[in-house]
This record gives C-alpha cells, structure tokens and sequence, in this order.
C-alpha cells in the first residue's frame, strides 16, 4: 500500500499543475478587469475601480503589486520606442477626432500598464520643441505616473527596518516627481522649467532602462503574469485583497470555522441518515414502505435548496407564521459572556435551517446509492453462504453486504474535504454566514482574483487528497481490493 500510496502523491503533484493552469486561464481571459471594482468608502455598493482620481492609482497600485499590468506570457516592453508611446498618446488626446470611445479608453489602460517601460519614448516627446505642446503636455503628465518606483513592500504589515527605510525612499522620490507636469496652456517657461527637470532626472535614472541581454531575457521570461502567478503559488502567497487590503490567506482562514461548522454538521448528519435509510430500504425493496420513502426522497432531491432556504426563512423566521429561529449570522451580536454550553446552543439555534437545507439533498442522493450499492450484493453467492451457516440476519447484512456495498458511497468521499472548505455558496449567501461560500461569492462580484484564485486551488487540492483517502478506504471494506 505505501508502494500505491506514493504514486498516487507523486501523481497529484502534476495533476494539481494542470488545474492550477486551468485556473490561471480562466482567471486572465474570463470576461471583466481583475480587481475592476471595489467597495466605495460609505458602502453604498461597488463601482468602476479604474475610473479616475484616487481610485485610479489605488487600482494601478494593485495591478502593479500582482502582474495584472504586464502580458501574460512573454514581455517585450524592453523594445518599447517612442513610435509606439506617440501612438498611444495622440489616440488618448484625438487631435485628428476620428479616434473611437472605445480606442481612446484602450489607448489610456495601455500607457497605464507599459509602466516605467514607456518612459525613454515619453522623455523622447516631452524634449522634442517640435512636437504640438498638447502631445508635449500630456507626455508629462504620463510621466508623473509611469516614472513613479513600485512600491511593492507597501501591503506587508511586518517589515524591518531596512524595508521601512526602503518603502520611505522609494515614496519620497515618487512624491517628488508627481508635480512634474504642465498644460497645454501654459507658457514657455514653465514647459521649459518642468522639461528641465525630468531632463536632469531621466541622467541620474538612465540605468533603470537601460537592459542588456540578460535583463532582457529576464524581463521576456519572468516580467509576466504567468512567472509572478506560479512564484506566488510556490510560496504559497495567494496576494492581498484589494478589498480591504488584507492577505488572502489570512481571510481565508478566518472564514474557515464558520464553513466547516456549517459543512461538516451536514456531512455527519447525512451519512447518519442516509446509510441506515439506505439499508432498510434496500431490505424492504419494492413493498408499500421502500415506494413511499423513495417518492418522498425524489420529491426532496428535485428541491433546489435556495427555494427552500427562502422558503423556511419566511416560515419560520419572520414571524409568519412561525419565529422559532433567527434570519441569518452564525451566532448572536454579543457572545462574550456566554459559556461554553450557551455558546454551542447559540451556534446550533442559528444553524439549524443552514444544516437542513444544505443537506436534504445530498441525503436524498445518498440513501439512494447506498440501497442500489447493497442491492448489488445482496444476492451474491458469499451472502448466500453466510445465511446458510445459520448466522443472524443482521449480521449477514451488517457485517457481509453492507461492507462491500458501501464502496459507491466511499466514492463520494472525495468530495468530503472540498466541501468543508468551499462550503455552500447559496446557503451561505442566503442565510447570511461568513464562510467559505459567501466569500468566494462576494470575491467573483467584486472580481478580487486573488481571493477567487485561493479558495479554487484550496478547493482543488482538498479534492485530490479527498480522492486519494476514498481509494485507500475501498481496502478497509472489501478485503478482495489490495493495492500490492
């Protein structure tokens, strides 16, 4: 069995590779802006996040920090000419007026993402006296942000002092160079004063662009979304939140009591249920008592759960007709003076709709499985033999069929830890829990990929290793299946 065990891990290691791609694709080539929206200050909903002001570079920031500004596979922005950086510029100012919205939108999130790689062509306009002052002007207000030095330590909350030093230096040169900029308005000496200046600081920082052909290679290979989204993952850094500027990680596990108390309550209560359901109804096959509990069962399993998530809120939490249990949360506002024992009961009250509906379902499935596993075996030549030897009916069904009936139920095993962790996002969302569901649900609304990213190869990784106990226990109960 170690021999078995072994290559089944070795074997996760590029099938959990393959899924991690898969999520990469999605992530970067799915509809919408990575981190395109956020919260407003008030909380009066989500809006735009790139649009302008201090949403803008707080947005810019962002991308910067996780790759989202870089291509996806390979950079070639080392190349960047002035050709290119004109282009873009006379397309975002329309001086010949037939520039469409939609390319004057583009055109602006380009010379956003090429970054400081834009600045040798915009130092080439801004000190060219012969380019229109329009195209001159807007050349130095470009530059008072893709001269600007990232500031990548800014979301760490534990830094030493030679980091804090750094952060410090690296926002006071930035700082100095946001007023760089003039209008196509103003007079000549102003143009010549702020030119003058990014003149003296284009000498002292001409090294920061200046690539040789191994910093090219560098940048062509590593400068991507795809080298930072596979370093990040190897650190197991799943990035900060552009929420609330929070590490991922850490929510994630803030989240985690709230879905597997939810998840796993369920998961007991169904296997409880459902196993010796299935059983009697297999023994009870075709009489009056198996077709009206199997009816019944249907009924339930054609139930989708967020229909009757509302409607048990309204029957039995809003007072009409019934208040027995509360609307949502997870517990009561003020716990702290609870003990232990008013806790759990606290918990449980509040639970107890969230466990049902995430649970008649799948007890439903369940038990269904289970009588056609046992089913199966019933019949067969070893269980004939037990009731030959004379030995109880209840231990020839307990001890001789059930076991080796049970393997399609332990199949669905590997579905166990990615529930604990993923909870439910309908009965989450409904009820008003703080888990796994909800959040991955708030995470995909606000487009906040990072928080998506985490909790699908959480998710993914907890379905292998749940797999990887589902085959291992198929030996604990038919002693016919050896992995030597």
């Amino acid at each position: 069995m170690f021999t078995y065990t072994l290559k089944r891990v070795l074997l996760m290691i590029p099938t959990f590779a393959a899924i991690s791609l898969v999520i990469f694709v999605v992530l970067n080539f799915a509809p919408g802006t990575p981190g395109g929206q956020a919260q407003t200050g008030d909380g009066g909903g989500a809006q735009d996040a790139s649009t302008t002001g201090e949403q803008r570079e707080s947005y810019r920031i962002f991308k910067e920090q996780f790759n989202l500004d870089k291509p996806v596979l390979f950079n070639t922005r080392y190349d960047l000419g002035r050709a290119e950086v004109e282009d873009t510029l006379r397309a975002i100012i329309n001086e010949s007026g037939d520039v469409t919205p939609a390319r004057r939108i583009e055109a602006q999130e380009e010379i956003e993402n090429w970054g400081r790689y834009a600045v040798p062509g915009l130092m080439a306009i801004i000190q060219d006296d012969q380019a229109s002052q329009h195209l001159r002007s807007l050349a130095s207000q470009r530059l008072t942000f893709n001269g600007q030095i990232q500031n990548k330590k800014i979301y760490e909350k534990e830094l030493s002092d030679e980091d804090r030093a750094e952060v410090k230096r690296i926002a006071k040169a930035n700082n100095q160079i946001r007023s760089w900029s003039f209008s196509k308005l103003d007079d000549a000496e102003k143009v010549d004063n702020v030119t003058a200046q990014w003149s003296g600081w284009d000498t002292e920082n001409a090294s920061d662009w200046t690539y040789g052909t191994s910093d090219k290679l560098g940048i062509f290979l590593f400068d991507t979304r795809f080298a930072k989204y596979w370093g990040n993952l190897a650190r197991l850094n799943f990035g900060v939140s552009h929420v609330d500027k929070r590490p991922v990680l850490k929510k994630v596990f803030s989240k985690l009591k709230y879905s597997i108390t939810l998840s796993f309550s369920s998961v007991l209560l169904i296997y409880a249920i459902s196993l010796p359901l299935g059983i009697w109804s297999s023994i009870k096959q075709n009489t009056l008592a198996d077709r009206v509990v199997t009816t019944v069962l249907f009924m339930l399993y054609s139930l989708p759960s967020f229909f009757v998530a509302v409607f048990m809120l309204n029957l039995l939490t809003r007072g009409t007709p019934y208040q027995w249990f509360p609307t949502s949360g997870f517990e009561s506002l003020d716990t702290r003076h609870m003990t232990v024992l008013e806790y759990i009961k606290d918990v449980g009250w509040h639970v107890t709709l969230p466990i049902i509906c995430g649970s008649y379902a799948a007890l439903a499935a369940l038990s269904r499985y289970a009588r056609t596993g046992l089913l199966d075996v019933i019949r067969s030549d070893y269980v004939r033999t037990a009731r030959a030897k004379g030995l109880p009916e209840g231990v020839v069904i307990l001890k001789h069929a059930a076991r080796n009936g049970m393997i399609p139920i332990l199949t669905l095993l590997a579905s166990l830890l990615p529930t604990l962790i993923g909870g439910s996002v309908v009965i989450e969302v409904v009820f008003g829990i703080p888990g796994m569901g909800s959040y991955l649900f708030e995470s995909i609304n606000v487009r906040d990929y990072n928080a998506v990213m985490a909790v699908l190869l959480i998710s993914s990784a907890l379905t292998l290793i749940g797999m990887l106990i589902s085959d291992l226990s198929y030996a604990l109960v038919d002693p016919r299946i050896t992995f030597e």
